[in-house]
């Protein structure tokens, strides 16, 4: 059962919240108006949800004391009363606990994707050509802007590496769950026997860094290098120097692009994604220290685990971590992706329920 009195000490907080936001000097503090603003949304919600809730408590205690009168019109009434409140009310309750939990401040942030083929060389690389595609379409269906930053294409087709933005509500909470080892199962184009082949890909999904995040890339430890994109021949060679790499020194990490014809639009795109690596790292040393952490996480962000296959013999497709095997690979493949992230996000949030409100 929710406790109405933890629910109006929490909702309490909303005229707080409201004075704040109308205060001067919190508009002028952007990094502090936009942390308020989310967690008057989150209150208000709270809120919302708790009224609906407690509202079909009340109408099961009327419905009951009606079930219990002489009149056996009023009765049957009441019967039909308490079966529709009994069917809404779970829902309704795990919708409360799920506005209590703490809200994740990557949630809305944009996001930055990266798909590099494992093992299986051209089928690999094919792979991940079709990974990109699927995700593609999934964000033009969602109405998301997906913008190229690197590519390393294959000769027979497909990609050894692909790096993209995708930008729109709520990226990050969809796409975090899917970072980690997807195989797949097929026959090659290239296999003349008609062998089926097993197939890897890696795909690393990483929040883009933010002005509030402790990320800071000192402009000494950077090393950038210029060179000039590869083009499709003909006037599409790029004549000038405008692809960019970006070495950053304390830790090895390297990363270009050259999607753009501006040197200062590549630069900046390249930037993000090293930040975006950067807060990954720091936020990946500091999960290793809490290991449980991770284990209460369908999205954990490691990429050495294999979390899907797609069989395309018997156009299956499975998510190993929370055993679901759907027999829709076709449509999955492109861009249908709702059931699986779906059911991750929910199994993501039963497991936070547990964890945090012992339920």
């Amino acid at each position: 059962m929710i406790d109405p009195a933890s629910i109006e000490r929490m909702t309490a907080r909303l005229s707080v919240l409201e004075a704040e936001l109308s205060d001067p000097a919190t508009a002028a503090n952007r990094n502090k108006y936009r942390a308020l603003l989310a967690e008057h949304q989150n209150v208000q919600m709270l809120r919302g949800r708790a009224d609906a809730y407690f509202r079909l408590v009340r109408e099961r205690e009327e419905a009951q004391a009606m079930a219990m009168g002489d009149d056996a019109e009023m009765r049957e009434m009441a019967k039909a009363e308490l079966a529709r409140i009994d069917a809404e009310l779970p829902a309704a309750e795990q919708a409360v606990k799920m506005a209590l939990l703490p809200p994740d401040p990557d949630d809305s942030r944009n996001t930055i994707v990266e798909i590099r083929a494992g093992t299986g060389g051209d089928e690999a690389a094919l792979f991940a050509g079709d990974l990109f595609r699927m995700y593609s379409r999934f964000a033009d269906a969602r109405g998301w802007t997906v913008s190229l930053i690197d590519a390393s294409p294959s000769e027979l087709g497909g990609y050894k590496e692909i790096i993209f933005s995708v930008e729109g509500e709520n990226v990050y909470r969809v796409l975090r769950y899917e970072s980690g080892g997807h195989r797949v199962q097929r026959v090659p184009e290239t296999e003349a026997q008609g062998r089926i082949h097993t197939s890897a890909a890696t795909v690393a999904v990483l929040p883009e860094a933010e002005e509030t995040d402790e990320v800071i890339i000192k402009p000494e430890e950077i090393r950038i290098d210029l060179f000039r994109a590869s083009g499709a021949g003909g006037q599409k060679v790029n004549k000038t120097e405008s692809a960019v790499r970006i070495t950053h020194l304390p830790t090895g990490l390297v990363v270009q692009c050259q999607d753009e014809r501006s040197q200062h639009k590549n630069r900046d795109r390249a930037m993000k994604v090293l930040a975006a690596r950067l807060l990954d790292k720091i936020r990946s040393d500091e999960q290793a220290k809490y290991a449980s952490d991770r284990k209460s996480q369908v999205g954990s962000g490691d990429r050495s685990e294999r979390i899907r296959t797609y069989n395309f013999p018997q156009n299956r497709v499975t998510d190993h971590r929370i055993n679901l095997t759907l027999y829709n690979l076709d449509r999955v493949i492109e861009g249908e992706l709702d059931p699986l992230v779906n059911a991750l996000y929910q199994r993501d949030i039963e497991l936070k329920l547990q964890k945090h409100l012992g339920v």
